[in-house]
C-alpha cells in the first residue's frame, strides 16, 4: 500500500520502519524536517508540508496521524481537510479519547472522507515485536486498510473491533487494566522489598515468567529494570498518566460499573506527585490527636 504518515516520534517512526520493512510504500511528514530527513533515509519518500504529502498520494488518499492526542490532531485533521477528497481516509493513531472519534466521524464523512480510529499498543518495542491494533470504523475504509494493519500487527494481534470510536475506546479500557495490573506488581514487589528476607527481585520477575498464573510481558519488563539495581535508586516515584485512565474511570461512573482497582490504581499515581501530601499530614495530625500516636517532624 502507498500511505501517508504523519508524526515521527518514537512509536510513529517505529511504525514507519515496519510498514517499509514490509513493502509498503510510506510518504511522511513531520512538523520539524529533522526527522523527516531521517525516515527518508531509510526508505521512505519525504514530504515537508501536509500539502505536499497529500499531493504524492495516489486516490483514493490513506494518511495516518500518529501525532499527540487533543488539540494537536484536532489541528492536523483540520489542515488534511483543505486538501483531501471524498474518498480518502483518516486513520488516528494517536491514544484519543473516542467521544472526539464520535464527533469527528460524522462531520467529515458529510464531506465524503473516512475516519478510522486505531487503538495503538507496544510501545518502543512495537518494531520488533509488532504491536496489538485495535481498530475501529466503518467496515468498508478498514478493509480497504487491512494490508497496512497487518504489517504492523503481530500474528492474532490486529481487530476490528467495531464500528467508529470503538478502537480507540477499547484501547482506553486496555490502558485502565494496565494501570491496575502496574499497581499490583508495584505493591507486591514493594512489599518483597521491605522484608526481612534478602531476595534477588530480577529472579523473582523471571521466575514468576515461567508457569505462574501472574507471568506476563510487564513482568519481563520488571526484570530488566529490576536487574541493575533493585533499590531502584536512580528513579523518583513520580507516575505520569495518559488520561486514558482518568477516561476509563469516568465512563465506568457514567455506565455505573463499579471499578476500584483502576480507580484506586490512577489515584497512586497522583499520590506519587505529592513529595509531601498534605492530606497525609492530616491524617498523622488526627492520630497523633486520638491516640496520641507519634509523628514527624520537618
Amino acid at each position: 500500500m502507498r500511505i501517508g504518515f504523519i508524526g515521527l516520534g518514537r512509536m510513529g517512526a517505529n511504525m514507519v520502519r515496519r510498514l517499509l520493512r514490509d513493502g509498503h510504500e510510506i510518504v511522511a511528514y513531520n512538523r520539524t524536517p529533522e526527522k523527516t530527513h531521517e525516515i527518508a533515509a531509510e526508505g521512505a519518500e519525504p514530504a515537508f508540508s501536509v500539502e505536499e504529502l497529500v499531493a504524492r498520494l495516489q486516490k483514493p488518499r490513506a494518511v495516518w496521524i500518529m501525532v499527540p492526542a487533543g488539540d494537536a490532531t484536532e489541528a492536523q485533521i483540520h489542515e488534511l481537510m483543505e486538501h483531501l477528497e471524498p474518498g480518502d481516509t483518516i486513520i488516528d493513531g494517536g491514544n484519543t479519547n473516542f467521544h472526539d472519534d464520535q464527533r469527528r466521524q460524522p462531520l467529515l464523512k458529510a464531506q465524503g472522507v473516512h475516519y478510522v480510529d486505531a487503538g495503538v499498543s507496544g510501545g518502543i518495542w512495537g518494531l520488533a515485536n509488532g504491536y496489538c491494533l485495535m481498530v475501529g470504523g466503518e467496515p468498508e475504509p478498514v478493509s480497504r486498510l487491512e494490508p497496512a494493519f497487518r504489517s504492523l500487527a503481530p500474528e492474532g494481534g490486529y481487530l476490528h473491533v467495531g464500528g467508529p470510536g470503538s478502537g480507540h475506546y477499547v484501547k482506553m479500557v486496555h490502558n485502565g487494566i494496565e494501570y491496575g495490573m502496574m499497581q499490583a506488581y508495584a505493591e507486591g514487589f514493594e512489599v518483597m522489598h521491605a522484608s526481612d528476607y534478602t531476595l534477588d527481585l530480577a529472579a523473582i520477575a523471571g521466575l514468576w515468567n515461567h508457569g505462574s498464573v501472574v507471568r506476563s510481558w510487564l513482568l519481563e519488563l520488571a526484570q530488566r529494570a529490576l536487574a541493575p539495581d533493585q533499590d531502584l535508586t536512580h528513579l523518583k516515584g513520580w507516575v505520569a498518566d495518559s488520561g486514558e485512565g482518568r477516561w476509563t474511570v469516568q465512563e465506568a461512573i457514567d455506565r455505573d460499573v463499579p471499578a476500584p482497582v483502576i480507580t484506586l490504581s490512577l489515584l497512586m499515581r497522583l499520590r506519587s506527585r505529592q513529595d509531601d501530601s498534605y492530606g497525609a499530614k492530616v491524617l498523622a495530625a488526627l492520630r497523633n490527636e486520638f491516640g496520641g500516636h507519634a509523628v514527624r517532624s520537618e
